[in-house]
């Protein structure tokens, strides 16, 4: 038991059930934080995954994984941190930090890196947790650049995108599919990334799959075809509030012909219409201190404009031998 009578009780698979009513009935919880999600891949990373309670009553949630002397919220997830309901507040955040960190002592935890979940994805107002950091002489550790658009879309496309919208508009052989299967896509997002980046798909096509199916109605796929071959698409992640674009890639041909920016722009617009912001996602890289400035202009072309997603460093005071 922790002075601030919070007890953290490490994650365990037969909790499944309850862990993701949880995240469902959250303030600031989407599927990425969902069991089905987290653990495929699990085999990369020490889960170590925290539920606190409280007079015998689950308050909080923390995805994390440990590397060493560190713990990690979540290394395998866009976005992490606390996973609190609408009952607790500012004061319970403080109280979950102090259990936190003496959990850590003990454990043998040097510094939590600690990743927060973007504003935009909150149900309710959430950034107790920044406070909390704050108060706990957290540093700064990365920031990086989100480009988004609201759910009014008042911003309009550049002239150049414009421009290159009206280039496969009324074209006979440009078809916008949604049902394409993954193995159509995944190909050539894999030949654009290893080419532009030289990296690779996070997920590969079988895990894609296989979110995909557990997540029907959270992970889709929109292409775009021309003249039956498939050109260029965008991959979705769909929460309550933000549709994210989690992959992007065309091929030479399809960007000349505005293949991409057609099929961004049709889910710009589906996004908008149902009530949520569009995340293009980030624009930089090296934890926000090298900026993309050509893919920023192509994302605030469409409209985007700048939110910033921060994480934190957390040295743990008071660290003692588990093993003593």
């Amino acid at each position: 038991m922790s002075a601030t009578g919070i007890v953290l009780e490490p994650y365990r698979a037969e909790r499944a059930d309850e862990w993701n009513a949880f995240v469902a009935r959250s303030r600031n919880g989407t599927f990425l934080f969902d069991r089905g999600f987290m653990d495929y891949h699990a085999q990369r990373f020490a889960d170590a995954s925290l539920m606190a309670v409280h007079d015998a009553r689950l308050i909080a949630l923390l995805p994390a994984h440990r590397s060493g002397r560190d713990l990690l919220s979540h290394g395998g997830l866009t976005y992490g941190g606390f996973v609190v309901d609408s009952e607790g507040g500012m004061l319970q955040m403080q109280a979950l930090f102090a259990s936190l960190l003496q959990w850590a002592a003990g454990e043998g935890i040097a510094r939590v890196l600690y990743k927060t979940v973007p504003g935009l994805y909150h149900r309710l107002p959430s950034e107790d947790d920044r406070y909390a950091l704050f108060r706990c002489g957290a540093s700064l550790w990365k920031r990086d650049l989100l480009s988004v658009i609201p759910p009014d879309a008042s911003a309009a496309r550049s002239t150049l995108r414009q421009r290159m919208l009206k280039r496969s508009a009324g074209d006979p052989d440009v078809a916008i599919l949604d049902d394409a299967p993954w193995s159509s896509f995944w190909p050539l997002l894999e030949q654009v990334l290893d080419q532009r980046h030289g990296q690779r798909p996070v997920h590969s096509l079988e895990e894609i799959q296989l979110l995909a199916s557990r997540f029907p109605n959270r992970i889709r796929l929109i292409v775009a075809q021309h003249s039956g071959k498939i050109g260029a698409g965008v991959v979705l992640f769909e929460t309550d509030r933000v549709v994210h674009a989690q992959y992007m890639a065309a091929d030479t041909q399809a960007r000349q012909l505005g293949l991409l920016d057609r099929v961004v722009s049709v889910a710009i617009d589906a996004a908008c219409s149902s009530g949520r912001w569009f995340d293009f996602g980030i624009s930089t890289e090296d934890g926000g201190r090298h900026l993309n400035e050509g893919l920023l202009r192509w994302k605030e072309g469409f409209g985007a404009r700048t939110l910033v997603h921060d994480a934190y460093e957390l040295s743990v005071p008071g660290i003692v031998d588990p093993k003593a």
